[in-house]
């Protein structure tokens, strides 16, 4: 099972799941849970692979890494800790594997909060990943998970997210990383579906103005499903979670209240 870390609430019965995305772990959470916890049970994941879930003998020998097979792993935690439904919290990737859940077991989820969602590759980024796949094997895979940061992170005020997630991507295998590289590289048929698919449970998307490659399309998106709203953080980028959290905090718990 995947490790996580719980914190209860004295008296809230609302649960609030957090989701990190590829190369990070719980711990880019540090700067919600105290806030959070004031107000909700909160539990946090790692990911297969990354932070404390470290690859067991039966994953070392599967190549079995889908999307569906990870948001497995999540299910699996929430049926553990009897949590029947929760409002899932995302960034980057992560809001991909809350989607995704959403979609296979929409009576869990309560509300969706997408920080820095990914709802669509732009040209930019779907050349990025070709090059990525071209090198995956050949160039050592910190060298291009430092590209990629920087590459969807360039500005001076992202240094701490490109910091955060370059430091945390270092625990993570080579095999690793290739597998969850060859999965993002996968993406684009599911994407399309999400985009597609109002699904009708209560999201919040909340980006950066500064998330050049992935604003655009998420704009699009709030407008067109029914129950979806976005709020826009100004001079930010992509990992908003970290680079404005008083406002992040703010603004999730507030839409939160009303989602309960």
């Amino acid at each position: 099972m995947l490790h996580y870390t719980k914190y209860l609430h004295k008296t809230s019965q609302e649960w609030v799941t957090f989701v990190h995305g590829a190369g990070g772990s719980s711990t880019i959470w540090y700067k919600q849970v105290r806030d959070f916890k004031k107000h909700f049970n909160v539990l946090l994941l790692d990911l297969r692979g990354h932070g404390n879930s470290k690859p067991n003998l039966k994953d070392a020998f599967s190549d079995r890494y889908t999307f569906d097979s990870i948001t497995e792993d999540i299910v699996e935690v929430l049926d553990f800790e009897n949590i029947g439904k929760s409002h899932l919290i995302g960034i980057s990737l992560g809001t991909i594997l809350i989607r995704n859940l959403a979609e296979n077991y929409p009576h869990r989820v309560k509300s969706m909060v997408m920080g820095g969602a990914i709802m669509k590759l732009n040209f930019r980024s779907q050349v990025l990943m070709r090059l990525g796949i071209i090198f995956k094997s050949v160039v050592p895979y910190l060298w291009l998970y430092k590209f990629f940061a920087f590459i969807i992170m360039p500005h001076k005020n992202h240094r701490e997210s490109r910091l955060l997630f370059v430091r945390e991507a270092k625990k993570l295998y080579q095999k690793e990383f290739i597998r969850w590289f060859k999965l993002t590289s996968e993406i684009n048929p599911l994407l399309r579906f999400f985009r597609s698919a109002d699904i009708r449970i209560p999201t919040f998307y909340i980006m950066g103005g500064e998330d050049y490659l992935f604003l655009p399309t998420i704009r699009k998106i709030a407008k067109a499903h029914k129950e979806s709203s976005l709020f826009v953080v100004e001079n930010c980028g992509h990992v908003v979670n970290v680079e404005q959290p008083l406002i992040f905090n703010q603004k999730v718990i507030d839409y939160l209240y009303t989602a309960s």
